[in-house]
């Protein structure tokens, strides 16, 4: 027996197509949208590509733009063939690749399921190479003068007024590397020579951040050197008082903002494939229909349609009859080939 069997009519089988053709056209915005989402969720990761530390964060959005386009694609042939299904004989011309066409639909809808699922689970790698990628940025920032990183500082320091955050981690991680140039260092300054040859590294190391990680909120002029010096400042305490730097890391801010950004691309990645399932039943109960007329010379004539035209099960163990036959058939071939190279 048939799986979701529909008795239709002409009156019925012209709404079907009506309103499957609809659906297709609005599956095509759909992929649009899919489009749209790529090229968008491309170019704000390119903003900020020399602070990820690989360029595999550029798979998701290249697999959303290859979808958007597929899906234009399949789903303008498929309201083409739905408003050709109007005129049976029309019609005629689609029937042969029809079957072939629905397949590739399956394929498809499930590939964009797995895409809708990637947008939830990439958040988890992007953490890693955000981290990397920012901590390397940071042990840049100072290289204003080196090819190839000469504008590190201007990323970082715009990258935490727009985020409002400071650091990796924390505004902590400043205070772990020498952030200024040696070219703005006064070696002769007993200052200078005490910090540098305080450290192993032989780096200036300050408790210090830079001025982009200041808060233009706070009613206090931003203290931004010697942050933990409490007899630098009058009236200030590092361990009680409010900092007035951003105290959020920038990598939990950036991730919350691709994290955001990604979850809601996955939302809309996953009502597509809901919308690209129905237009998929729908053109099958077209094709079925259309296949089933009692009087093919007669187009006012019923007809059934199906989604599947055995249960589920039988169509299952059909499928799992064709594979062992083909198996047993090319074991045949095998074994005629061994034969004839035995009597040769």
């Amino acid at each position: 027996m048939a799986l979701m069997l529909v008795k239709f009519d002409l009156k019925k089988r012209v709404k079907l197509a009506q309103t499957v053709w609809f659906m297709y056209w609005f599956a095509v915005m759909a992929g649009v949208l899919v489009l749209s989402m790529g090229l968008f969720f491309k170019i704000e990761l390119r903003k900020r590509s020399e602070l990820m530390d690989n360029n595999e964060s550029h798979f998701l959005p290249n697999l959303l733009i290859f979808m958007g386009l597929v899906a234009c694609g399949i789903n303008a042939f498929g309201g083409k063939v739905c408003y050709d299904s109007l005129d049976p004989t029309k019609f005629l011309k689609w029937k042969p690749m029809l079957k072939s066409f629905l397949l590739f639909c399956m394929g498809f809808n499930a590939l964009l399921m797995v895409t809708a699922l990637l947008c939830f689970l990439m958040r988890i790698p992007l953490q890693f190479t955000l981290a990397e990628g920012l901590k390397n940025g940071m042990r840049y920032y100072k290289d204003t003068d080196t090819p190839g990183r000469c504008y590190m500082k201007r990323t970082l320091d715009l990258m935490q007024i727009e985020f409002r955050c400071c650091g990796n981690e924390n505004y902590r991680d400043w205070f772990e590397i020498q952030w200024v140039s040696n070219r703005y260092l006064d070696f002769s300054s007993k200052e200078v020579k005490d910090r540098i040859g305080s450290n192993v590294d032989g780096q200036y190391l300050m408790d210090g951040v830079p001025f982009s990680c200041c808060n233009p909120s706070s009613p206090r002029p931003c203290i931004q050197h010697h942050m933990t010096n409490n007899s630098a400042y009058y009236s200030y305490d590092h361990y009680t008082e409010e900092l007035n730097v951003w105290k959020r890391g920038c990598r939990y801010a950036m991730v919350s903002y691709y994290g955001g950004l990604m979850n809601t691309i996955g939302f809309l990645v996953m009502l597509v494939t809901l919308l690209e399932v129905g237009v998929t039943i729908g053109l099958q109960y077209i094709d079925s229909s259309l296949s089933t007329l009692a009087n093919p010379e007669d187009p006012e004539s019923e007809s059934e349609g199906w989604i599947l035209e055995k249960t589920v099960k039988e169509t299952f163990t059909d499928i799992m009859d064709k594979m062992k036959s083909m198996g047993k058939g090319t074991k045949v071939e095998e074994g005629e080939e061994a034969g004839v190279a035995t009597v040769s």
